[in-house]
C-alpha cells in the first residue's frame, strides 16, 4: 500500500510494514550491495577536498542530481539508500556536516520522498533536511535547523521547529 502525503508539510511515500519495526527490514527495500557501495562512496566525497570531484562522485556514481558550481562542505551526509532522490541546483551551498535523508524508517512503516534544493541556496552547518522537502531558490537555512516542511524562495529559515528569520 503507498499513500502520498504526509501532513501538509512533507511529500512522502508511506510504505507500512507488519513484523518487527521497519529498519530491521531495510534490505528488503534496498540491496545490501548497493547499500554498502554507496556507503562507500559517499564516506570518500565526505572527506574528499576537490568539490569538482565529489561533484563527480555525487552524479555519475550515486545518481544525484547536482547543479553547475554547487559545494557541499567537508562531511556532507547524503541519504545512503536513496541518493538518486536527492536534487540540487546551480550554485549552492550545502554547509559542513550537513544530513539530507530522503528515507525514514520507522516502527510500522517507512517513508520515502525526494529532496530539492533550490539554485542559490545557502544551508548552513549541521542542518538536517527530513524527506520530501523543497527548499526553494536563493533561500537560507540557518546552522544547526531540522528542515521538515518547504521552504520557499527567497525565505531564511531557522531553528527546531523550523520558522521564518
Amino acid at each position: 500500500m503507498r499513500n502520498r502525503g504526509c501532513g501538509s508539510l512533507r511529500n512522502v511515500e508511506r510504505y507500512p510494514v507488519e513484523g518487527p519495526n521497519s529498519l530491521w527490514q531495510v534490505y528488503r527495500t534496498v540491496s545490501r550491495w548497493k547499500a554498502v557501495r554507496n556507503f562507500v562512496f559517499i564516506q570518500l566525497a565526505r572527506y574528499c577536498p576537490s568539490l569538482p570531484v565529489k561533484n563527480w562522485i555525487y552524479r555519475h556514481v550515486l545518481g544525484m542530481k547536482v547543479g553547475d558550481r554547487t559545494a557541499f562542505a567537508l562531511m556532507v551526509m547524503v541519504d545512503v539508500f536513496f541518493p538518486e532522490r536527492i536534487t540540487v541546483g546551480d550554485n549552492s551551498i550545502i554547509g559542513y556536516n550537513t544530513t539530507l535523508l530522503t528515507h525514514e524508517y520507522l516502527i510500522a512503516e517507512y517513508r520515502l520522498g525526494n529532496i530539492t534544493i533550490g539554485s542559490n541556496v545557502m544551508i548552513g552547518a549541521n542542518v538536517t533536511v527530513l524527506p520530501g522537502v523543497t527548499i526553494g531558490d536563493h533561500a537560507v537555512v540557518a546552522a544547526g535547523s531540522v528542515v521538515h516542511r518547504d521552504v520557499p524562495a527567497h525565505a531564511r529559515v531557522g531553528g527546531n521547529p523550523l520558522r521564518e528569520l
